[in-house]
């Protein structure tokens, strides 16, 4: 579980980052259906990377539910906090600090 609110952005960051990393390696190798296909180095790396994003993804989604339920705040919420923390990563969280 993320304890902190910065917790929950990181963690947010590594899945972007391997969700990135997905997107790079479709983009270099091209799709598996064209002729000859990819080699089985290729398979392997893009599976590796796919199943890295789906577990951080994963492990995101879980946090941030425990995150709300400990902090008594809707779900939604701390995702559209997330999103814009993790967007604008030198600005405040909304509420925090004054002006939203």
């Amino acid at each position: 579980m993320a304890h902190t609110f910065e917790e929950l952005v990181e963690k947010q960051r590594a899945a972007d980052q391997a969700h990135n990393r997905v997107e790079e390696l479709r983009e270099t190798y091209g799709p598996p259906t064209l002729e000859g296909g990819w080699t089985q180095r290729q398979t392997d790396t893009y599976e590796t990377a796919w199943r890295a994003w789906r577990d951080l993804a994963r492990d995101v989604q879980a946090s941030v539910t425990e995150y709300a339920k400990a902090e008594d705040v809707s779900r939604s919420d701390i995702e559209a906090d997330l999103k814009k923390a993790v967007r604008h990563p030198d600005g405040e969280r909304e509420g925090e600090g004054g002006a939203a």
